[in-house]
């Protein structure tokens, strides 16, 4: 064979064969199992065993599902993602650390968007927080558990003027020392907080700065403090929907707003 034919033959093998890894390792899916293995390319046949070994193998904007059942560690998310482990029972077992940070300051993932469904996040008693929110532009938290943490279950930290779009949902916050929900960016934070139950915490909703929380539909019980507002221009919206009862000091919301 001649020898330049062979060469070029070769470098387009290794060409094919890097741009076939670079594909696998940049799926926008990808899956993990209570008894897979982050060797793994986290495909469905081959899936990896924790969020933080998908991670890396799963494309901006793109989506880690639970197979099975499983426990699947703490994970730190820099790029916009989905993790949908609804009617798994997928998990995250926190302690003495956070359950998932939220830290996206690429310029290029414009939307700087994470989704969260269907985990059990807990912290054991000792855990520091559920999910800490540091840069993003909107999180989605849905159909979740947070329980056992010992600074906040929701906490929404964000520095850009900006603020962040939270979004929390059917999701339980529980047994967590500090506080359920936290918005204390220093940005103008939007936080939504529908149909959930919290409850056995220090303090259920705390807000500071200029950031604003609404409720509705929620069930917000047994906590030391029910709603806490801090800083003027904090504002904590209720859309008399809400149960705020049988907290050692219930707190009252900044208004209301008629359901439509």
């Amino acid at each position: 064979m001649n020898r330049k034919l062979l060469i070029r033959i070769v470098g387009i093998s290794i060409f094919l064969l890097s741009a076939s890894i670079f594909t696998e390792a940049q799926a926008t899916r990808t899956w993990i199992s209570g008894v897979g293995d982050d060797v793994n390319p986290c495909s469905r046949t081959a899936p990896c065993k924790t969020f933080a070994g998908a991670i890396s193998k799963t494309a901006t904007n793109g989506e880690i599902n639970c197979l099975d059942p499983g426990g699947f560690g703490a994970v730190t998310i820099t790029k916009s993602i989905t993790l949908d482990c609804k009617d798994t029972q997928g998990g995250i077992l926190a302690s003495f650390t956070t359950g998932i940070i939220i830290n996206i300051t690429n310029a290029g993932d414009t939307r700087k968007a994470v989704n969260i469904r269907g985990l059990n996040i807990d912290g054991v008693s000792n855990g520091l927080n559920g999910i800490r929110i540091v840069e993003a532009n909107r999180v989605v938290v849905e159909d979740t558990i947070i329980d056992g943490f010992t600074q906040n279950g929701v906490s929404i930290e964000n520095s850009v003027n900006l603020g962040t779009q939270v979004v929390v949902s059917r999701t339980s916050i529980r047994n967590v020392v500090g506080t359920a929900i936290s918005a204390t960016s220093s940005g103008t934070s939007q936080v939504m907080v529908s149909d959930s139950l919290i409850t056995g915490n220090g303090i259920g909703v705390s807000v500071s700065g200029e950031s604003t929380v609404r409720i509705s539909g929620n069930v917000i019980t047994n906590n030391l403090t029910g709603l806490l507002r801090t800083l003027r221009g904090a504002q904590i919206i209720s859309f008399l929907n809400n149960v705020i009862d049988g907290n050692g000091t219930n707190g009252t919301p900044s208004s209301t707003v008629a359901l439509q």
